[in-house]
């Protein structure tokens, strides 16, 4: 691993776990074993690293994401909406640090001042909700799904599956638990009548 991706990775870890105003260069400098000047030297201010983590969220989801899809064969549309919500859960699982990162409070802060880490985190929940509308729009195209709205479901079912990583993500109650229960009410909510 080269000396910028294990900043990446140290960086990504302290920002999700204690904040982005609590984690000091310093930490990071000591937790990596690098000097101040290093990581200043691939990043050139703490915004800037934190916009990087971002973009590498943003890029890692979005390559995830396309190799799924290209990789998964489903039956109908509804099929493909619980292998969506799948996906979903199993990157929330595998990227634990940078859900985390996502859900706390400064991203979006940020975002309101700051046009590229709006750009990023609009990136990444557009995926998901597109993940959501696309298997919705093949469903409703072989039958399996009822006609509505494509784009307002995929938020719904979106919110759903990111309310339950959330708890997940803060101990709250183990979303896995929740699994066959999410399907079960996204196919109540989506069938074809």
């Amino acid at each position: 691993m080269s000396k910028k991706q294990a900043i990446l990775l140290n960086a990504t870890k302290l920002f999700s776990q204690k904040g982005y105003k609590d984690t000091s260069m310093a930490e990071l400098a000591k937790r990596t074993g690098s000097a101040g000047s290093t990581i200043f030297y691939h990043f050139k201010t703490k915004e800037a690293l934190f916009l990087s983590i971002l973009k590498n969220v943003r890029e890692t989801i979005i390559t995830d994401f396309n190799r799924y899809l290209k990789e998964s064969r489903f039956e109908n549309g509804l099929e493909m909406v619980e292998g969506a919500i799948s996906f979903y859960l199993a990157c929330a699982g595998r990227m634990e640090d940078q859900f985390r990162l996502l859900h706390r409070h400064y991203p979006h802060e940020l975002a309101q001042a700051n046009p590229l880490c709006r750009q990023h985190l609009e990136a990444i929940y557009e995926c998901f909700i597109d993940m959501f509308a696309q298997a919705i729009g093949h469903g409703q195209k072989d039958g399996s799904i009822g006609i509505l709205s494509a784009r307002k479901t995929a938020l719904i079912i979106f919110s759903m599956v990111d309310g339950l990583v959330r708890f997940n993500t803060y101990n709250l109650y183990d979303a896995g638990s929740l699994y066959d229960e999410v399907i079960e009410s996204c196919r109540k909510m989506l069938k074809n009548s």
